[in-house]
């Protein structure tokens, strides 16, 4: 193991208590233990956000209510747990009990009595293998000019934000910005300019969104968008703010703009609010704010609008 590194989180998922002492004194040095003694618990603490949420679960079959079968198989149809590397380890040795377990979407099956190390090594390759996963997975999710969050991540991340908003009742808003006459800069200083310009913008606006669950993406091309949980209208038309004035303040040279003759932004912000909307969702939070942004345009550009 990297010792430089937090431990990676196992959870051990047996309801006989020598069982999970037997594994946890086993793997407690190189890893972080959570245990559960039915599937209930497990499922319960498999759904939880990081750092809790485990890199790889231990999985008894045979307990009382939900076996290990049907916690598996829950935990792979759910997307928020769908990733999580799952090794069964039982009394059951037929080979069909085996087949069975790897079918519902287990990485490996150990059947009791286990070899102490052949567990350690079975883990530690299993982990290692997740771990180069997520790391692939978060790489697949980052724009590749700009180091900031790219379409796809912000896709699913807006689908997760706005069920967690209409689960808590609380507002969540969506800032889409654009950068001004971007056409017009890359035609008169060139596309390698127009790389560096995209990249310049994307590292203030990312540091002036500094608030934690705030996240700001690459939409496409020279479109930019910010994700606000937990925000009212009138706090996302402050970050709005914030955000064009930081723009402009970087003052990146733009001769061929008539917003101005630096580099500038056009903003568009709109918020769901569950309580006060309840037949909306992200696809009109998404199409207000994208006709918010055709009004900033419409009305000069280098400012923001509210939808």
């Amino acid at each position: 193991m990297n010792h430089d590194e937090p431990k990676p989180t196992l959870l051990l998922v047996d309801d006989e208590p020598t069982n999970i002492q037997a594994l946890g004194h086993l793997l407690k040095d190189d890893y972080r233990i959570r245990v559960a003694n039915n599937g209930e618990k497990a499922l319960a603490l498999a759904a939880e956000g990081a750092p809790e949420r485990p890199d790889l679960i231990l999985l008894d079959i045979q307990m009382p209510g939900i076996d290990g079968y049907e916690v598996c198989r829950r935990l792979k149809e759910d997307p928020h747990t769908s990733d999580i590397a799952i090794i069964f380890v039982t009394a059951l040795d037929d080979a069909r009990d085996e087949e069975h377990g790897l079918n519902l979407g287990a990485v490996d099956y150990i059947a009791r009595p286990f070899n102490p190390a052949i567990v350690r090594a079975r883990v530690n390759t299993h982990v290692k293998l997740k771990r180069r996963t997520d790391l692939l997975e978060q790489y697949a999710m980052l724009d590749g000019l700009t180091g900031i969050h790219n379409r796809r991540y912000f896709d699913e991340h807006l689908d997760r934000e706005t069920r967690r908003s209409q689960r808590e009742g609380e507002p969540l808003s969506l800032i889409m910005l654009d950068i001004d006459h971007f056409k017009g800069f890359n035609d008169h200083y060139g596309h390698g300019a127009g790389d560096r310009c995209l990249q310049k913008v994307a590292e203030t606006l990312a540091r002036t969104l500094n608030r934690p669950g705030d996240t700001l993406c690459r939409y496409g091309g020279e479109e930019f968008v910010a994700l606000l949980p937990g925000t009212p209208t009138s706090g996302a038309l402050e970050v709005a703010e914030r955000l064009r004035s930081a723009v402009e303040e970087r003052a990146l040279a733009h001769e061929h703009s008539s917003a101005g003759p630096v580099v500038t932004v056009s903003l568009g912000a709109a918020t769901f609010d569950p309580a006060g909307e309840p037949g909306a969702d992200m696809e009109s939070l998404l199409a207000r704010a994208d006709a918010a942004l055709y009004r900033a345009k419409n009305a000069g550009r280098n400012r923001y609008c509210g939808g």
